[in-house]
């Protein structure tokens, strides 16, 4: 028996056609139960803003009910949402987070 002189190729494509992950905005939402300080806290704990900048973030979640305190790929948007709610529970609060996609 003879072998077959035929060899077969296989190509392999290679995409290369990368892309950034798509983001989704962190967006707080205000409420009559979580305190301003618990708010500022979370944001200096969790997302590294300075006290300054956390104070200026809460006060507009107060002022126009909600506002996007970060814009993260989905599975830390979603990580970061579930710690701080878990924070916001364990002590107390009501406090509601939000992830949606951002917009183009």
């Amino acid at each position: 028996m003879t072998a077959s002189s035929a060899s077969s190729e296989t190509k392999i494509a290679i995409n290369t056609d990368l892309r950034e992950p798509p983001m989704y905005q962190l967006i707080f939402l205000n409420d009559s139960g979580t305190t301003f300080d618990f708010v500022v806290e979370s944001l200096m704990k969790y997302l590294n803003y300075t006290e300054a900048t956390a104070q200026k973030i809460t006060q507009e979640i107060h002022e126009v009910g909600s506002a996007c305190v970060a814009v993260l790929p989905y599975e830390i948007a979603e990580q970061k949402g579930i710690e701080i709610t878990v924070s916001a529970r364990s002590n107390g609060y009501p406090l509601n987070i939000k992830i949606e996609p951002e917009a183009d």
